[in-house]
């Protein structure tokens, strides 16, 4: 963070700390709608052997949402909100498109319907990482390990939607 006369830049920290912010209250928000069916009904759901253990949902989705929030901050810490327009916003889309996934897949249990939230999911988070790349060398970097983890999820939730 940048450092005027020995103090941290205020406007640096607020900037992280609203990306940061806006990631966990993604992440809380789908852990909520989710928390009941991981529960009652997803055990239930035939998967495919490639499914993960339960356990490691946690860790992984927690990881990925702080490096979406470092991302985005270093997208808008480089160029701003006006520049930044389309970056952000892409950026914004695919955390709402995030959300709609749990929602339709945990909340409705609408893996078929989850599903094609996932392609457009997938699509979003594609253009804000190239988005993110003509901006900012790390930015896209940190975007790559959730660019695959949905390709990823987009795979199982196929899987899961032709084996139930």
């Amino acid at each position: 963070m940048s450092r005027t006369a020995g103090r941290v830049n205020v406007r640096e920290v607020m900037g992280f700390a609203f990306f940061l912010g806006l990631s966990l209250a993604v992440l809380l928000i789908g852990g909520a709608i989710t928390a009941g069916s991981v529960i009652d009904w997803y055990p239930g759901l035939i998967k495919p052997a490639f499914n993960p253990p339960p356990w490691l949902f946690g860790p992984v989705w927690s990881t990925l949402y702080i490096l979406m929030a470092v991302a985005a901050w270093r997208v808008w810490r480089r160029i701003g909100w006006r520049r930044g327009r389309t970056a952000l916003g892409l950026h914004i889309a695919h955390l709402l498109a995030n959300l709609a996934w749990s929602a339709l897949f945990f909340g409705l249990r609408r893996p078929d319907l989850a599903l094609i939230d996932c392609a457009l999911l997938f699509l979003l988070v594609a253009a804000t990482t190239l988005s993110f790349r003509h901006h900012d060398s790390m930015a896209w970097l940190l975007m790559l390990p959730y660019l695959a983890w949905v390709g990823f999820a987009c795979l199982l939730n196929g899987a899961i939607v032709g084996l139930n």
